[in-house]
């Protein structure tokens, strides 16, 4: 054919990618043109596939051109593609056959550079993908651009009429079309990508069908003919809709002929190749002025951009994840790329292996029946060959019995899937990034598309550095792990839990952090102390805190110290300090567990908290019940924290133990043992001194204080008479005076009911492992005058009712037989552990110790923990103490 020849395709469509493929090698172009940004000519040869083809170190996709302002890396936008864009697979035949490659969209200098347009008008689906949360990328630049319209194949221009095949009603200004919508109800199909998949994808290139029996796709007759076809249904649907007079789209058209002006007049007529949006295919096959572009085009804004690749992942290609132009399946048109024959038998196997690896039972014999039955509904339904929904539908059938979970999983997968491209090392990238690269090969930690948990060991070398490295990047902004909840079993401080994974759009959060320092390092200590000079917040400035030590940066951390000392100097609200207070008591826990020397933030918890016990009870006074509810959490959070504080007291802390042996046994943790939370607190440390200063007994007197003043609200004296009991502060009989005195019947039932909500709330289980407490509210229950009950009771059904359905089902058993199976609560037992028994059955104690040293020496036959000499049951081993105290 004579001219140049303009391949218009849809953007990440396998089949125009396999037409691209097949047409370039026919015609043979001596330069290649490309829609996408100009600037990335100086960096498309990382594309190219090293010699030898040795594994990791050329580019694998999906990857991204990315473009963002040099002095602004928040202004930045992505052009992903594929192994099936036909952008890509352009650009790698041009690599492999020394064909010069040039982009000739409108550069992303001017693009990044135009004011965002009207926010009334939608965007076109073609657009770049923006850099994320902060990132821009203007709504009408290239659709794909080496880059991607994935979804919407042609891109549309606005649409004025409402009679449009594939338009959306009229009702704003400038709608757009979706020219793949138009041409699919065109042809009687209510589903562009259905009919997408009966036009191109399960079709020859020639156009004629696939071998239903095999799905072999035979080689055309004319490689040219697909792209003239989709050439003159642009041309229609251009001339009757027309461009809309969007100047943007003006804009980019102008640059793509000029750029092919330039490349015919130094290649000629018929050595020049462009792979564009077929929408344009149109505007660059029309005769336009060269003076008439270069004026449209002149006076346009610039900004100074870089230019580089990223990786980029197939879940962030698909339509769901906020992609305007992406597609549905990524991970289904890439089999079908892939696939070299029968790609509906070769879907099925995998789908088949996938549910295998998840423990499914799955045959043979059900493979040959799925793909039996996908083929039955793909000619029930009229259809060349079956596509996802057919063979989504054989699996759900099949292969999963009927179950939406597995076909979840298999969308999840597969049909999306969680491939994560690689660029080489040459790429270009801010020295940030090339800082966290050299750490991720030192600490093993390969970044990954798919979710993952990571368990770490603090008391581990390694485990402790890939923790800093994360607390890091997080205080850079860089969201690469997010903390998760404690492992189950694990209730130390030397124990994390991470879920990981890697979002294209971390690429510029990186270069977004490039201006804090050359290292990761650098960077956190920087970002930090600008964050503590800034920060007006008293509980920012604490998280600040517990962040830095987390993240172990010793030089960020005496500033962030001293500006916390001056903001707690000057704020004086009661429930800040409260609020900021948890998060200095974490911050000394992990201090000591990481070896980092807390000593000032341990100074400066006491006084926080000092400062929250001496103003609580001011603060108490003449509160509403808003105020009062809010409060009562404030007086749990400072609690909690006290008694940590107490508990970590410098002159008591414990080193950990070491990796690999079991956590000292310091009794049962309060989230295993809901008695454990009523230890009379502070414990003795082993070396027999107590880690308080006498803050707790102060703590605890002020507790007593509000529990006993009658102007203090109902909910917050049931909940300080409470936290009394929990920790054996306050005796059966004090506890049940109160209790009866607030629940009397010359109490307001608001505030009965108020008293009730505060001493009761959190306690089901308590109540159920407690029969000291389910006797005190059981005997208040049983002596409440008759005519008072009817009051009392919707109070009690309120606070009873936040209870589990097992925790009300097991205390109405419990109080029907009465306590401790009808007997009262022994005299003397106010005297042991709160909620046990009175004493120690040093018989029953005894009879578990050969279980216990069973555990501890990891096997039979195995020593205790204490080596050749461990004592023996009763002996003085373990630090002088007796086994059965040990």
């Amino acid at each position: 054919m004579s001219g140049p020849l303009l391949l218009g395709v849809r953007h990440h469509g396998p089949g125009s990618a396999r037409a691209v493929r097949t047409a370039l090698a026919a015609y043979a172009p001596r330069v290649l043109l490309v829609e996408g940004p100009p600037e990335a000519d100086e960096v498309v040869a990382l594309a190219k596939e090293p010699a030898g083809g040795a594994p990791g170190e050329g580019m694998r996709p999906p990857v991204a051109l990315l473009a963002h302002v040099r002095d602004e890396p928040g202004r930045a936008a992505f052009w992903p593609l594929a192994a099936f864009s036909p952008e890509w697979v352009a650009i790698r035949w041009a690599l492999e056959h020394d064909v010069p490659v040039r982009f000739i969209d409108l550069p992303a200098a001017h693009t990044l550079a135009l004011p965002a347009e009207d926010p009334g008008s939608p965007g076109r689906p073609s657009a770049p993908e923006p850099a994320g949360p902060g990132g821009t990328a203007p709504e009408d630049t290239a659709p794909h651009g080496g880059v991607p319209d994935a979804a919407v194949a042609p891109e549309g221009p606005p649409v004025p009429e409402t009679d449009a095949p594939g338009a959306p009603p009229s009702g704003g200004a400038e709608l757009r079309l979706d020219p793949l919508a138009a041409l699919a109800a065109a042809a009687g199909y209510d589903d562009p990508e259905r009919w997408w998949e009966d036009a191109v994808e399960h079709r020859a290139a020639g156009g004629a069908p696939a071998s239903g029996g095999t799905g072999e796709r035979p080689v055309p007759a004319d490689p040219f003919a697909p792209f003239a076809a989709l050439g003159e249904a642009m041309a229609a649907l251009r001339e009757r809709h027309g461009d809309g007079g969007h100047r943007r789209d003006l804009l980019r058209e102008a640059h793509m002929r000029l750029r092919l002006h330039e490349a015919r007049r130094e290649y000629g007529p018929d050595g020049v190749a462009v792979v564009c949006g077929a929408w344009h295919v149109p505007a660059l096959a029309r005769k336009a002025a060269v003076t008439a572009d270069r004026r449209l085009l002149r006076g346009l804004p610039r900004a100074r951009v870089e230019v580089t690749w990223v990786p980029w992942t197939h879940r962030r290609l698909a339509r769901r994840s906020g992609y305007g132009a992406g597609i549905d399946s990524p991970g289904w048109y890439g089999h079908l790329f892939a696939a070299p024959d029968r790609p509906v038998e070769r879907w099925l196997t995998r789908i088949a292996g996938l549910l295998r690896e998840e423990g499914r039972v799955v045959s043979t014999a059900h493979v040959i029946e799925a793909v039996r039955l996908a083929g039955s509904l793909a000619a029930l339904r009229g259809r060349p060959l079956a596509g996802l929904g057919e063979t989504l539908d054989a699996a759900r059938a099949v292969l999963c019995e009927g179950s939406e979970v597995p076909l979840a999983l298999i969308r999840e997968r597969l049909v999306v899937g969680d491939a994560l491209g690689r660029v080489p090392e040459g790429a270009p990238a801010v020295p940030l990034q090339r800082d966290l690269a050299r750490l991720q090969r030192s600490l093993r930690l390969r970044p990954e598309a798919r979710e993952r948990e990571l368990e770490l060991d603090l008391r581990r070398d390694t485990d402790a550095a890939r923790s800093r490295l994360l607390h890091r990047l997080r205080l850079l902004g860089v969201e690469w792990g997010v903390p998760a909840g404690p492992r189950t079993g694990s209730t130390g401080t030397f124990r994390e839990s991470w879920r990981l994974r890697w979002e294209p759009e971390l690429s510029v959060r990186l270069a977004e952090a490039g201006v804090w320092g050359t290292t990761v390092l650098a960077a956190a200590t920087a970002r930090a102390t600008a964050e503590a000079g800034s920060s007006a917040e008293l509980g920012g400035i604490t998280a600040l805190a517990e962040r830095c030590l987390l993240a172990e940066l010793p030089e960020a951390l005496p500033v962030v110290m001293r500006a916390l000392a001056d903001r707690a100097a000057l704020d004086s609200d009661v429930g800040r300090l409260a609020q900021a207070l948890p998060a200095l008591v974490r911050a000394l826990r992990y201090g000591d567990v990481r070896g980092t020397d807390a000593g000032a933030l341990a100074e400066v918890a006491r006084g926080l908290a000092e400062r929250v016990r001496v103003g609580l009870p001011p603060a108490c006074a003449g509160l509403d019940a808003e105020g009062a509810a809010e409060l009562r959490d404030h007086v749990d959070t400072a609690h909690r924290a006290v008694t940590l504080l107490a508990r970590e007291g410098a002159e008591g802390r414990e080193a950990p133990p070491p990796a690999g042996d079991p956590a000292p046994a310091t009794g049962r943790s309060p989230r295993d043992d809901p008695g454990a939370g009523r230890r009379p607190v502070p414990q003795e440390q082993p070396d027999g001194r107590r880690g308080d200063d006498g803050l707790l007994d102060r703590w605890h007197g002020t507790l007593r204080t509000l529990a006993a003043r009658d102007r203090v609200p109902g909910l917050i004296r049931g909940r300080c008479a409470r936290l009394l009991l929990d920790d054996g502060r306050l005796p059966d009989d004090e506890a049940a005076r109160l209790m009866g005195h607030a629940l009397s019947p010359g109490t307001p039932p608001a505030d009965a009911a108020a008293w009730a909500e505060g001493f009761l709330a959190g306690g089901g289980m308590l109540l159920v492992h407690d029969e000291r407490l389910l006797a005190l509210v059981d005997a208040w229950l049983a002596g409440v005058p008759q005519e008072a009950f009817t009051d009392v009771l919707p109070l009690l059904r309120r606070t009873f009712a936040a209870y589990e359905a097992g925790v009300r089902r097991t205390l109405g058993e419990l109080v029907r037989r009465g306590p401790a199976g009808g007997a009262r609560v022994a005299p003397g037992a106010a005297e042991g552990l709160p909620g046990f028994g009175p004493g120690l059955d040093e018989e029953r104690a005894d009879a578990v110790l050969p279980v216990l040293r069973l555990l501890l020496s990891g096997g039979p036959g195995g020593r205790e923990p204490g080596g050749p000499g461990a004592a023996a049951p009763g002996s003085g081993g373990h630090g002088g103490r007796t086994g059965r105290a040990a």
